[in-house]
């Protein structure tokens, strides 16, 4: 039980859920305020990291100009992706949209001689050579290291250096969405969530709109890959899997679906919950094997939600009158 109390292992905890509140910041814009039942936000997050990480290794681009194309690049898969969809009904909407992020997952799996496929971006140059993607995000990453240190009079971890820039970024955001939804634009996206057939007899262009939460959403989707990639520095298709969209559908709910400032409070819970559960090492589930308890992880995270769900199912800071209703 030693490892819960390590201060190491709760700030990389720290990070990880920065990075999904930039994640699931995205999905909150999408489905909290425009309604739009997104099940492949992960596709996003693995095109903003391939495209960086392809761009620096094999191109040898440097990291601003790639990091920006890169989210340009989630952006465009987002407009591809809406142009044809977003007339759909949501239970169509979304079977559509994990459909795409598994077949961008899969891409990523089998072009082998563009990805890297199933060894990841080590692969990026070949199996003869080792490829690296993000020299220059540590030099950096050392610079805030070095302020850190001169501030605080001690030695910064790398982490903790992480830690503060994800976090930084992170509430910038926030604060961002939070202007952008109490604007006339935001409303706009409330009243078609609510009801689209009303705000479009009002002239209001819904299409329009919902295409421009989908890029919006997808752009955090993207920023959030690029955090990803930087911090465990070599990453697989399988880093992308479906299941992560879901983790951030978890941590929207426990918030609050329509509450910007409850995502940053539902990453940390959900980042103590799923990381704490990994020390359920006594008995009698030590006697479990790793794989098992790993999945003993899962199942208790799912009953805890589907708790919170009968509940309180408007989440911990949302309001029950504001939930979306399939009419």
């Amino acid at each position: 039980m030693s490892g819960i109390f390590t201060p190491d292992f709760w700030i990389y905890v720290g990070v990880i859920a920065g990075i999904y509140t930039i994640f699931a910041l995205g999905l909150q814009v999408q489905y909290g305020v425009a309604g739009l039942v997104n099940l492949g936000q992960v596709a996003f997050m693995a095109i903003g990291a391939y495209t960086m990480a392809i761009l620096v290794a094999r191109y040898e681009w440097s990291m601003i100009p790639a990091s920006i194309v890169a989210i340009g690049a989630a952006m465009l898969f987002a407009v591809v992706l809406g142009l044809p969809t977003l007339r759909l009904r949501a239970d169509y909407l979304a079977m559509v949209t994990i459909a795409a992020s598994e077949i961008v997952r899969y891409m990523a799996l089998n072009l082998n001689d563009v990805t890297g496929g199933p060894a990841g971006t080590i692969a990026l140059l070949g199996p003869a050579k080792l490829a690296s993607y993000n020299d220059e995000w540590q030099e950096f990453q050392g610079s805030v290291q070095s302020i850190l240190s001169s501030i605080t009079g001690g030695g910064v971890s790398p982490d903790s250096a992480m830690l503060i820039i994800v976090w930084i970024v992170a509430l910038i955001l926030l604060t961002a969405t939070w202007l952008m939804v109490r604007s006339p634009w935001g409303r706009i996206l409330r009243a078609i969530r609510e009801d689209e057939d009303a705000a479009q007899a009002m002239g209001k262009d819904t299409f329009r709109r919902k295409l421009q939460a989908l890029v919006l959403g997808a752009a955090f989707g993207g920023l959030a890959g690029l955090f990803i990639a930087w911090q465990v520095s070599v990453f697989t298709p399988n880093d992308f899997r479906p299941i992560f969209t879901f983790y951030a559908y978890i941590i929207i709910i426990l918030g609050g679906p329509t509450r910007v400032w409850a995502v940053p409070v539902g990453a940390i819970l959900f980042g103590i919950l799923f990381a704490g559960t990994r020390f359920l090492d006594f008995y009698p589930l030590n006697e479990l094997a790793s794989g098992d308890r790993a999945y003993l992880r899962l199942l208790l995270v799912g009953v805890l939600l589907v708790a919170l769900m009968a509940l309180r199912p408007q989440g911990l800071f949302g309001k029950k009158e504001e939930l979306i209703l399939e009419k």
